[in-house]
């Protein structure tokens, strides 16, 4: 299956709190995209790693995406080296994406930046006709995608392209609360963590609505270009007036 928008994230939600609405918003207008984590989340304070597969796919199916994969990299230790690459470039080449999005180049946790690192890497490598990769027992085809972007986590960062998500704020919490395990449950006897809180839950949706500040609309998400990006029509440029 040839997908226009494959997401990577470094742990499940990583995609849903900083692209869910973009996910949401670009399937509803019929394009095909997926999500590919990266760990099942072992490291995790809250929940197990069985209870995060069971959010990851109903939060998947909130969203709309056709696919989602669990590559089961070592949380908190996975490495931007050849063998994690490989498997990256593997699924990269076997849904062919036209824009790949990638944890935060920086970020509070580790796992992020690192994520965002090697998935961009990968990206590239995917091109190279010289690397071999197999799936199903059949030899991939060298594919490139023609864009990386990398979303906005923990870290307020400065965004280069930043995308008008529509009403589909509401989907993108959704999605998020299917993680009950780790977001703000009142009622939870789970240990207290940073995303957990009341707050950070909240954040969410408000630095969505600042986002959207940015270009004159209700609610946007943001994202950092790994290349220069072009634009074929300035028509389709837009900001505050």
């Amino acid at each position: 299956m040839k997908l226009d928008i494959l997401a990577f994230g470094a742990h499940p939600d990583d995609v849903e709190i900083s692209a869910g609405g973009t996910l949401a918003y670009q399937s509803q207008l019929g394009y095909s995209c997926g999500i590919v984590d990266l760990t099942r989340g072992d490291l995790g304070t809250r929940g197990t790693p069985e209870i995060r597969d069971q959010e990851a796919d109903e939060a998947a199916k909130i969203l709309g995406v056709k696919v989602r994969e669990n590559l089961g990299f070592r949380d908190g230790f996975f490495l931007n080296d050849e063998q994690h690459q490989l498997e990256v470039i593997r699924m990269i080449r076997k849904y062919q994406p036209e824009i790949v999005l990638a944890n935060a180049p920086v970020d509070r946790h580790p796992d992020h930046g690192k994520g965002g690192e090697l998935v961009k890497t990968a990206s590239f490598l995917a091109g190279l006709r010289k690397i071999e990769t197999e799936e199903a027992g059949n030899i991939q085809e060298a594919y490139r995608p023609r864009l990386v972007l990398h979303y906005i986590q923990f870290q307020n960062l400065k965004p280069d392209v930043i995308l008008d998500i529509g009403t589909n704020i509401n989907v993108k919490m959704d999605a998020i609360k299917a993680y009950r395990s780790q977001f703000y449950d009142p009622n939870s006897k789970e240990p207290k963590t940073v995303i957990s809180s009341k707050n950070f839950l909240e954040s969410i949706e408000y630095r969505s609505r600042d986002m959207g500040r940015l270009i004159g609309v209700e609610y946007a998400e943001g994202f950092i270009s790994a290349q220069d990006v072009g634009v074929a029509d300035l028509m389709h440029l837009h900001s505050v007036r």
